[in-house]
C-alpha cells in the first residue's frame, strides 16, 4: 500500500512524472521508502540484502575482479541511482584517462629520445660558466654544468609536445564531459529517471511518511548571505595566508640549509627546501581538510537552506572552494611568482632587509612546479587510499575479532542453565549495523576525492604530462577499493534516486575553463618555450636564414644569461668576497634578460614579455574555440534515448486516451458530483 501510494504520487507530480515507470518496485526504491515510512519487513529486506551483496562480491567488490567491468544496474539496485552514477562516473573518468595518459607517455618518450642531442642540453652540461651563489653568506659561485642532470629532466617536461600535450588536454576535459553527460543519459533513460526533481520526490517522501506534513518554506536573507560571503572570504583568506607561510618556510629553511654543516644540504639547499615545503604542504593540506569541512557545515547550517538538495548543494560548492584554495594557492605561486619577484644581484628582494626571497630552480622554475605537483599528487593518493580502506578495515576487523571471542567463550561456558552473551545471538542484520558508520556526506567525500584529483590532471598538466598516467594507476585500484568498502566494510548507504551527479558537473565545467588558462600561462610564462622560441627566429644564428650548418639554438644558453660585476658596489654588498674564491672570480652570472652595465632590462625580455602574452592569448582563444566546437559537435543525449523517451512519452498519451481509462473517470466524476 505504501509503495503505491509513492508510485501514485510520483505519476502525478509535475516533474517526476515520467519517471516511475516499472511494473515492480525497485530494491533500492523500496529501502529507500521503508527509511522514511519506518516500515517493518525485516526478512525480506534481509533476503534480498543478503542476495544483492553475494552478487556484487562475486562480479566487483573483490581484487580478482580488477579486470572486469562495473556491473552498474546490479549497483543501482542495491544501492540506489546515486551511487550508481558514482561509479558509472568513475568508470568512465578512468576509460577517458586512457588515451590522455598514452599522449602523455608519448610526450615523455619524446623529451626523453631527444634530450642527449639536444644543443641546450650540451651547452649546459660542457659549460664552464661561473654562476652568483644562490643564497648569503655560506653559499659560494657555482659551475653551470652542476646543474646538467637537472637541465636533463627539465627538458623531459618542458619541451615542444607539452603546448600540443596541454592543447590535447584542454579539449579532452570537453570532451570527457560531453560525452559523460551522453553515457549518463543512456543510464538514466533505461532507469526511467531521465526527467527526476530530487526536491518533488523529497515532498512525496514527506507525504507518505506524514499526510499532514507541512512544506518548507523558501527563504533569502540578504543579511545572511551577506555574512556567508564575508566568513567564505575570510576563509580563503587564511588559506592563502598558510600559502605565504609555506613561501616563508621555503625561504627561511634554504638559508639554514646553505649555512649548515653537510656539504649535500648545502648545495642542494633550494632543492631540498622545495621538497620540504612540499611535504608540509601535504601535512596542511591533511589538516584543512578537516576544518575546511566544519567551516562548510557551519557556513550551510547558518544559511538554512530549503531542502536537503539545496544544502548539499551549497556544501558541495564551499568544500570544494575551500580544499581547491588549499592544494592550488602554493602551487598557483610557484607556476607564476617563484622566481620573478625576487630582484637581481645588488637589488634582491628581502623579507625584513634580512632573507632573500627563493629563486626558480637553476634549471628553470617548471622544475619546482614538476617537484610540488609530483610530490604532493603522488603523496595525497598514496595516502588517500591508505586512510581511506586501512580505517574501515581495521575497525571491522576489530568488531569480528570481538565477536569470535565471545562467541567461542559462549560456545565453552558447559553450564546447561547459563545464559549466552547478547554478542552470540547477532543475526546479519545486527552486525551489517555495527559495519563503519556512513552518513549522507558519505559519497560527497568520494567525489571531493576523484574531482581533486582530475583537477590535477588538467589544470597544470604542461609541467607534469605523467598526472594521467598517474591518476589512471590509481583509479583502477579507487574502483576496486570503494566497491569492497561500501558492499563488506560499511553500513549500505541509504538509497537515493537520481538522474545526475549534482552541482560536480558545473565544478567539473569550471576546471575545464580553468584548466585552458592556467595551462596557456604555464607555457607562456613558467617554462622556457617562449624563449627558445624568440631565439630560434630573432635573436639565434638561423634568424636571417642563411646559416644552414649550425643548430638554430645553438648559444641560447648564454643569451639568457647576465653577468655581474664585482667591482659594483651595489654587488659588493650582496656577496663577500669569501662567496667569490673560486678560481679568484671577478664576475658571475645569473639568469636574466638584464644589461651588464646597469642591470636594466633589456629589450630581449621586453620582446620575449610581449610574445608571452601573445601567446597566452592566442593559446586560450584557440583552445576555447576547439572546445566549444568539441561541444557542438558531441549532443549530450543521444539520439537513441531521444527517440525512446519520444515513444515512451507518446505510448503514455495513449494510454490515457483509452476507452477503459475514461469509463473510470467518469465514474469517478459521477461519484465526485454525487
Amino acid at each position: 500500500e505504501v509503495f503505491e501510494k509513492y508510485r501514485y504520487l510520483l505519476r502525478v507530480s509535475d516533474a517526476c512524472n515520467w519517471s516511475e515507470q516499472q511494473e515492480t518496485v525497485p530494491l533500492s526504491t523500496r529501502l529507500d521508502t521503508n527509511t522514511h515510512t519506518h516500515t517493518h519487513t525485516h526478512r525480506l529486506v534481509t533476503q534480498l540484502l543478503k542476495e544483492s551483496q553475494k552478487d556484487l562480491t562475486e562480479k566487483w567488490a573483490r581484487w580478482t575482479a580488477i579486470h572486469k567491468g562495473q556491473p552498474i544496474d546490479n549497483i543501482r539496485n542495491y544501492f540506489g541511482e546515486k551511487v550508481a552514477l558514482y561509479f558509472l562516473w568513475l568508470g568512465w573518468y578512468t576509460l577517458l584517462l586512457v588515451p590522455a595518459a598514452i599522449v602523455g607517455i608519448i610526450v615523455f618518450l619524446y623529451g626523453l629520445a631527444f634530450f642527449n642531442t639536444s644543443p641546450l642540453i650540451k651547452e649546459v652540461c660542457e659549460s664552464e660558466t661561473v654562476m652568483c651563489p644562490l643564497c648569503d653568506k655560506r653559499c659560494k659561485v657555482w659551475q653551470l654544468s652542476d646543474t646538467c642532470l637537472y637541465a636533463k629532466v627539465s627538458l623531459l617536461f618542458d619541451n615542444e609536445g607539452t603546448v600540443m600535450f596541454a592543447m590535447f588536454m584542454a579539449v579532452w576535459a570537453t570532451v570527457f564531459l560531453e560525452f559523460w553527460m551522453r553515457h549518463r543519459a543512456s543510464y538514466t533513460c533505461e532507469w526511467k529517471v531521465f526527467d527526476w526533481c530530487e526536491e518533488e520526490e523529497e515532498l512525496i517522501l514527506d507525504i507518505v511518511s506524514d499526510p499532514d506534513c507541512r512544506p518548507k518554506e523558501h527563504k533569502h536573507s540578504y543579511l545572511r548571505s551577506t555574512a556567508v560571503l564575508i566568513m567564505v572570504t575570510l576563509m580563503l583568506l587564511l588559506i592563502i595566508g598558510l600559502a605565504q607561510g609555506l613561501v616563508l618556510f621555503r625561504v627561511f629553511t634554504t638559508v639554514k640549509l646553505a649555512e649548515g654543516k653537510w656539504d649535500f644540504l648545502s648545495d642542494n639547499a633550494n632543492t631540498v627546501a622545495m621538497m620540504l615545503g612540499a611535504v608540509i604542504h601535504f601535512l596542511t593540506i591533511t589538516v584543512m581538510t578537516k576544518v575546511n569541512k566544519i567551516v562548510s557545515q557551519k557556513l550551510c547550517a547558518f544559511e538554512e537552506t530549503q531542502s536537503f538538495a539545496a544544502h548539499e548543494r551549497s556544501f558541495t560548492i564551499k568544500m570544494f572552494t575551500f580544499q581547491f584554495f588549499t592544494l592550488f594557492s602554493s602551487l598557483f605561486y610557484v607556476a607564476f611568482f617563484l622566481g620573478r619577484i625576487n630582484g637581481h644581484p645588488g637589488g634582491y628582494v628581502r623579507l625584513s632587509g634580512k632573507w632573500r626571497l627563493e629563486e626558480c630552480h637553476p634549471s628553470g622554475c617548471l622544475t619546482d612546479l614538476f617537484i610540488q605537483m609530483a610530490i604532493i599528487m603522488v603523496l595525497k593518493q598514496t595516502f588517500s587510499n591508505v586512510v581511506e580502506f586501512g580505517g574501515p578495515w581495521l575497525r571491522k576487523h576489530r568488531t569480528e575479532t570481538l565477536e569470535r571471542t565471545c562467541s567461542q567463550r559462549c560456545h565453552q561456558n558447559t553450564n546447561p542453565g547459563a545464559r549466552m552473551c547478547d554478542d552470540c545471538k547477532l543475526d546479519d542484520w545486527l552486525r551489517n549495523y555495527r559495519l563503519n558508520d556512513v552518513d549522507s556526506f558519505s559519497l560527497f567525500n568520494e567525489f571531493l576525492e576523484m574531482v581533486i584529483q582530475f583537477s590535477f590532471t588538467t589544470i597544470f598538466v604542461a609541467a607534469f604530462p605523467l598526472a594521467p598516467l598517474l591518476a589512471l594507476i590509481n583509479n583502477v585500484f579507487e574502483i576496486r577499493l570503494d566497491a569492497i568498502k561500501m558492499v563488506s566494510l560499511e553500513r549500505r548507504l541509504v538509497p537515493k534516486k537520481t538522474n545526475h551527479i549534482g552541482v560536480w558537473t558545473e565544478v567539473l565545467q569550471a576546471i575545464g575553463v580553468l584548466a585552458v588558462i592556467a595551462n596557456g600561462l604555464v607555457i607562456g610564462i613558467t617554462s622556457d618555450f617562449i624563449p627558445r622560441l624568440v631565439y630560434r627566429y630573432v635573436y639565434g644564428p638561423c634568424a636571417n636564414g642563411t646559416v644552414t650548418d649550425v643548430d638554430c639554438m645553438a648559444g641560447y644558453i648564454n643569451s639568457t644569461l647576465s653577468v655581474a660585476n664585482m667591482t659594483d658596489e651595489n654587488i659588493i654588498k650582496d656577496f663577500s668576497r669569501d662567496q667569490m674564491v673560486t678560481g679568484n672570480v671577478c664576475v658571475c652570472v645569473y639568469k636574466d634578460y638584464r644589461n651588464n652595465t646597469d642591470h636594466s632590462l633589456t629589450s630581449q625580455f621586453w620582446l620575449i614579455l610581449a610574445v608571452r602574452f601573445a601567446f597566452v592569448i592566442l593559446f586560450e582563444h584557440v583552445v576555447v574555440i576547439f572546445k566549444f566546437i568539441t561541444a557542438w559537435f558531441v549532443p549530450s543525449v543521444p539520439l537513441d534515448v531521444k527517440n525512446k523517451r519520444l515513444i515512451d512519452k507518446l505510448d503514455r498519451l495513449k494510454e490515457e486516451l483509452r476507452p477503459s481509462r475514461n469509463v473510470r473517470t467518469d465514474v469517478k466524476t459521477e461519484l465526485k458530483d454525487q
